[in-house]
C-alpha cells in the first residue's frame, strides 16, 4: 500500500508549517543513511540493488532464506504485539474477565441458554463477515476479494432459493448453512427485490463494515508519514504516490487511470465528507488512494471513517445487493443459460454442466433439513470453486509470509543504514 509523498510548501490551516512541511529535494540533498558520500547515480544503484534482493525474497524463488525472515519478523510482531496489551493491562484484564463472565453464562445450564445460543450464533455470523470484509480491503497484496468469493454467492444462493420456494422464511437451522425450502410460505416473506435485500442484509453490512476497517491501515500509514516527515527508506511504499504527483506536474503525462486518480485526490480534498461519501459509495478500485490523501491532509479520523463507513456498510452494499438479486432471478438466469449454448465449439459443453447445477441447487431445496442424499453427488462446478477458493486461500498464506520476509528485510537494512550513520557522525 503506498503511502503520501509530501510536497513542497504545502501546508494544512491550523497546523504549524513545521509540523507539515517538507520538501523532497531537502530530504534527498542530506543523502540517505545509508549512502553518505556517494553521489546520486550510485545511490540509486544502492537502492536499485537492495529493491530487487528484497523482491527476490519469494517462497519459489529462496525457499529457506523467506522461511527464516518470516520467522523471525513474525517473532518480532508478536513481541510488539505484546508489549502493546501489556501498556494497556487494565483493559485487557477488563475484557478478560467480561469474556470470562459470558462463557460461565453460556456453560451453565438454565432458561437463559436459548438467548445465550442465539446470541452466539448471531455474534459469530456478524464477526465471520466482517473478517472477509477486512481481508477484502486489505487483501495484502493478493488481491483477495471475498465478495466474489463468499458474499456474491452467498446473496445468488438466497434469491434462487427465494425464487424457487416462493418464499424466504427459510427453517433455522440450518439456515444460513444451509438452504431448505420452508414447508409453509409466510406472506411476509414472499419472494420479492426488497425481502431478499432484508434477509441478506446484516451480512452485507458487516461485511461493508469490514471493508471500511480495512481502509484504515493506508489512512494512518499516510497521516503518520505527514507529520513524522518523508522517510527515505520508505520510497518503495511512497513510489505510486510520487510518481503521480510528478505526472501532475505535466499533465500531457496522465492517462486514463492517472486522470481517475487525480480526479479522486482533488474531490477528497476540497469536499470533505461528502468526497469521500461519494468515493466509498461507488464500488472502484481508487478508493485506496482517497484514504491516502485523507491521511495526507490530515482529515479528521471520524470525518474520514464515519464517511467509509456510511458509503461502504449502507449505500454501497445495497447497489451490490440489488445488481445481484437482479442478475440471479430465475427469468434472467435461464436466458443466460440457453445464450451460453450459442457460443461456438465451447458452448454446449459450458450449457450441460450449468444447467445441471441449477437443476442439482434446486433439488437440494427441496429435500427435508436432515436430508443429505440429492447433495451426496457432486457437481464439476462447485467442486471447481471449492478448488479456486482453496488455491486463493494458499495463495493469500503465501503472500502474507513472503510479505513478512521482505518486511524483514528492509528491517535489516534500515538498521544497518542507522549504525552507518551513527559511525559517521
Amino acid at each position: 500500500m503506498s503511502a503520501p509523498l509530501k510536497r513542497r510548501n504545502e501546508t494544512v490551516p491550523g497546523s504549524p508549517p513545521s509540523v507539515v512541511t517538507s520538501s523532497v529535494n531537502h530530504h534527498k540533498s542530506n543523502g540517505d543513511n545509508s549512502t553518505i558520500g556517494m553521489s546520486p547515480p550510485v545511490e540509486d544503484k544502492v537502492r536499485e540493488m537492495e529493491r530487487a534482493e528484497r523482491e527476490s525474497l519469494v517462497l519459489w524463488r529462496k525457499p529457506l532464506k523467506t522461511l527464516n525472515y518470516f520467522s523471525r519478523e513474525l517473532w518480532i510482531n508478536v513481541i510488539t504485539y505484546a508489549q502493546t496489551l501489556f501498556k494497556h493491562r487494565i483493559t485487557v484484564f477488563v475484557s478478560i474477565l467480561v469474556c470470562a463472565a459470558f462463557y460461565v453464562l453460556y456453560t451453565i445450564p438454565g432458561p437463559h441458554q436459548q438467548y445465550m445460543q442465539a446470541g452466539k450464533s448471531e455474534i459469530s455470523w456478524c464477526l465471520y463477515w466482517v473478517g472477509l470484509g477486512v481481508l477484502s480491503s486489505v487483501g495484502l497484496g493478493t488481491g483477495l476479494h471475498t465478495f466474489l468469493l463468499y458474499l456474491g454467492p452467498h446473496i445468488a444462493s438466497v434469491t434462487l432459493a427465494a425464487y424457487e420456494c416462493g418464499g424466504l422464511n427459510f427453517p433455522q437451522p440450518p439456515y444460513p448453512d444451509e438452504i431448505v425450502c420452508p414447508t409453509t410460505v409466510d406472506p411476509r416473506w414472499a419472494a420479492s427485490i426488497w425481502n431478499i435485500m432484508s434477509k441478506v442484509r446484516i451480512e452485507s453490512m458487516m461485511w461493508g463494515a469490514g471493508t471500511a476497517l480495512g481502509e484504515l491501515p493506508p489512512y494512518f500509514m499516510a497521516r503518520a508519514a505527514r507529520l513524522s516527515g518523508y522517510d527515505p527508506d520508505d520510497e518503495d511504499d511512497l513510489a505510486e504516490f510520487e510518481e503521480l504527483q510528478r505526472k501532475k506536474e505535466n499533465p500531457e503525462m496522465l492517462d486514463t487511470v492517472d486522470r481517475l486518480k487525480v480526479f479522486v485526490e482533488k474531490l477528497v480534498e476540497k469536499v470533505g465528507f461528502f468526497g469521500i461519501l461519494a468515493c466509498a459509495s461507488i464500488p472502484n478500485p481508487l478508493f485506496d488512494l482517497a484514504g491516502i490523501t485523507c491521511g495526507h491532509f490530515l482529515v479528521p479520523f471520524w470525518t474520514f471513517f464515519g464517511a467509509t463507513l456510511l458509503g461502504k456498510a449502507v449505500i454501497k452494499m445495497h447497489i451490490q445487493k440489488v445488481f445481484v438479486i437482479v442478475a440471479f432471478n430465475e427469468t434472467l438466469l435461464a436466458r443466460a443459460v440457453d445464450l451460453l449454448g450459442n457460443i461456438p465449439v465451447v458452448g454446449p459443453r459450458l450449457q450441460e454442466p450449468f444447467s445441471a447445477f441449477l437443476v442439482k441447487q434446486k433439488e437440494r431445496l427441496h429435500r427435508e433439513g436432515g436430508d443429505s442424499s440429492s447433495g451426496s453427488e457432486g457437481n464439476i462446478l462447485s467442486a471447481i470453486f471449492e478448488k479456486f477458493v482453496v488455491a486463493m486461500i494458499i495463495y493469500f498464506v503465501v503472500s502474507i509470509i513472503n510479505s513478512l520476509a521482505q518486511s524483514y528485510h528492509k528491517r535489516l537494512h534500515s538498521k544497518s543504514k542507522r549504525t552507518t550513520k551513527k559511525s559517521k557522525d
